[in-house]
């Protein structure tokens, strides 16, 4: 959990220090990163995942998806452990597994309706968001079934992402004004719930739209809050959160994808319109 004093050297050591452009290929969906590489899912190249350089941010080559088809929801995940990527494809309700030093997907397999978000938990297996069906999938690397969750009984009506706790329950974002953050147990019950800060001393007020997620090593969590264009940090037991003054000159645009890569002290976030770039902040430490 943060405290105080935590969030005041976030907000003061925290620097912008590159900026991935456009380049006409539209914006971002999700991005990822693993080892030396970031990777960049765009809505206009629904095919093809970008793969940079971590150091220089040069772009390297792309990887190839082939057939999928998808909207601007999609997700993208990586996993260190058998060192590959899944892409999601939610028009063919399907999952794609891919070599990031190869130059297509090499796997695929079925989900339920309307994958979106996508994970990797500590069991190296991948955690789907199924929206249209309510329910988070587990998979394993060759996609066997491991784990399905409804969201029902939750009162969850459009989750967007899921990512595993240390402690086995999931937090999920609700993609809804006012918008949520749940965290949901395995049986889909919820554990507890953050919907938003009615004190007069805060700036947090309420989510609008929140999609991607992101989680510390202390179950903190990382909120892109689309409608709002922030990201919001909140507390691992939901009883507060706190907007992180990024320093963007012209702000941050309709922000979707995130990622924190700890190891680094860095935080990516993809922007879905407005100048449509991949924002790099170093100095990131929770």
């Amino acid at each position: 959990m943060f405290t105080e004093v935590q969030v005041l050297i976030l907000l003061t050591a925290v620097k912008l220090t590159h900026v991935i452009p456009s380049q006409g290929r539209g914006g971002v969906s999700a991005v990822t990163s693993l080892g030396n590489e970031v990777f960049v899912l765009r809505w206009k190249s629904q095919q093809q995942v970008e793969v940079y350089d971590a150091s220089t941010f040069t772009l390297q080559r792309y990887i190839t998806v082939p057939e999928r088809r998808s909207n601007s929801w999609c997700g993208l995940a990586a996993c260190a452990h058998y060192k590959c990527l899944y892409v999601s494809d939610d028009n063919h309700s399907s999952i794609h597994r891919a070599e990031p030093s190869g130059s297509s997907a090499v796997k695929k397999w079925s989900v339920a309706s309307c994958p979106r978000g996508l994970s990797v938990n500590k069991e190296h297996n991948v955690v789907v968001m199924c929206l249209a069906a309510h329910k988070i999938q587990e998979y394993t690397t060759h996609g066997a079934l491991v784990r399905e969750i409804s969201l029902e009984q939750a009162g969850v009506t459009l989750p967007c992402h899921a990512v595993q706790l240390s402690t086995g329950d999931y937090v999920v974002s609700e993609h809804e004004s006012p918008g949520a953050v749940s965290v949901v147990g395995i049986d889909g019950r919820v554990v507890r719930r953050y919907r938003y800060c009615s004190s007069p001393s805060s700036d947090v007020g309420k989510m609008s739209y929140p999609t991607g997620l992101a989680v510390t090593k202390n179950d903190d969590i990382l909120v892109a809050v689309e409608d709002n264009n922030r990201i919001l940090l909140v507390n691992s037991s939901l009883s507060s959160a706190r907007k992180l003054a990024l320093p963007v000159d012209d702000g941050i645009q309709e922000p979707r994808g995130l990622c924190l890569d700890e190891s680094r002290g860095r935080l990516y976030v993809g922007e879905l319109l407005g100048s449509e770039r991949v924002l790099v902040f170093d100095g990131v430490r929770l």
